[in-house]
């Protein structure tokens, strides 16, 4: 795949990304798209391979914050989130451990 399929690729993706992300909130979803759209825009005109592949690590490292990290939460009173989880963020379900047991 060329370079320019992979760009392509992970503009697709980070759009797909927001989409699931920030689901039923339309100013997200907008701002988000703005956001992605003038980041590819002003970099459109970037030859070098070197920084060509920088920015792609940027993009999938944003991508995957967005995919792990983000939790919607809704007002429910002025003192009060209610957050909704996706359920993808909530299958990795490690229990904490004070005291950690060394890896033999």
């Amino acid at each position: 795949m060329g370079q320019a399929a992979k760009v392509l690729q992970l503009f697709r993706t980070l759009h797909r990304t927001r989409r699931q992300v920030f689901k039923n909130d339309p100013r997200a979803l907008e701002a988000a798209r703005i956001k992605i759209n003038e980041e590819f825009k002003s970099n459109k005109s970037e030859t070098s391979p070197k920084k060509i592949e920088e920015l792609m690590k940027i993009g999938s490292d944003v991508e995957l914050l967005l995919r792990t990290s983000v939790i919607q939460g809704i007002h429910t009173d002025h003192n009060t989130l209610k957050l909704v989880p996706r359920k993808d963020l909530l299958l990795e379900n490690v229990p904490y451990c004070d005291t950690p047991t060394q890896k033999q």
